[in-house]
């Protein structure tokens, strides 16, 4: 999550295309993950996928590919603008976009989100649909008076590094424990050394979103 920036002239939202960018589609997918990178605070500007935020999330895509069966159908949210932008929230409208497209090819999938920093922030918001079984929260942005109700019945993990600046590891706790209260099955995990891009000790936070999600997924079908 970064601070201010601008719509280039000339490109507009409406411009972009489908919110669901699939990575693997099984002939007859039995569940879904799809992937929610990380943005800026406020931000007008087109989203591109060579955005270092969205470069981030491929090695997490190729690490979850690699522990989950090849019926479970990999995605990812493809965001119109850069930032949340206060109450217009836009990547969590991307991201409802992009289930509502999951559910027109596949039918109503169960799925796991998995989203880092703001993604992470619409994942968690996003949870309310009825096909969403669980959320991987990677650093999430998670201000205080986030909504925490709509996570009855549903399984939520926190990865957060303890030496992030970006976005804070106590607020992902503090999330956490309101959660548990609406009674999700919910935990947070600290990160020994982790800063916020997930590049220090990279290959653990790899291999720990891998095995969550296979453990959501082996689950009853990502319950």
């Amino acid at each position: 999550m970064a601070g201010h920036e601008h719509a280039s002239v000339g490109e507009t939202a409406d411009t972009f295309p489908p919110a669901l960018v699939t990575r693997r589609v099984p002939r007859a997918p039995r569940a879904a993950v799809l992937f929610l990178h990380g943005g800026m605070e406020n931000s007008r500007a087109p989203s591109r996928p060579w955005h270092p935020a969205a470069v981030r999330m491929r090695p997490f895509v190729r690490a979850v590919a690699a522990a989950t069966p090849d019926d479970v159908l990999l995605g990812a949210v493809r965001y119109r603008v850069r930032g949340w932008n206060g109450a217009d929230a836009d990547p969590l409208h991307d991201t409802r976009r992009a289930l509502a497209e999951l559910s027109r090819r596949h039918g109503d999938l169960p799925t796991v989100l998995v989203g880092h920093s703001m993604g992470g922030r619409a994942a968690l918001r996003a949870a309310a649909a009825h096909q969403v079984r669980a959320v991987l929260a990677l650093a999430p942005w998670c201000p205080d008076g986030e909504p925490v109700a709509h996570l009855l019945d549903k399984d939520v993990v926190v990865l957060h590094g303890d030496r992030d600046r970006v976005t804070d590891p106590q607020a992902s706790v503090s999330f956490v424990h309101r959660a548990r209260a609406q009674a999700a099955r919910a935990d947070a995990v600290l990160m020994p050394g982790g800063d916020h891009a997930m590049l220090r000790h990279s290959g653990d936070w790899h291999r720990r979103a891998a095995a969550t999600v296979a453990a959501f997924l082996a689950e009853g079908g990502a319950a």
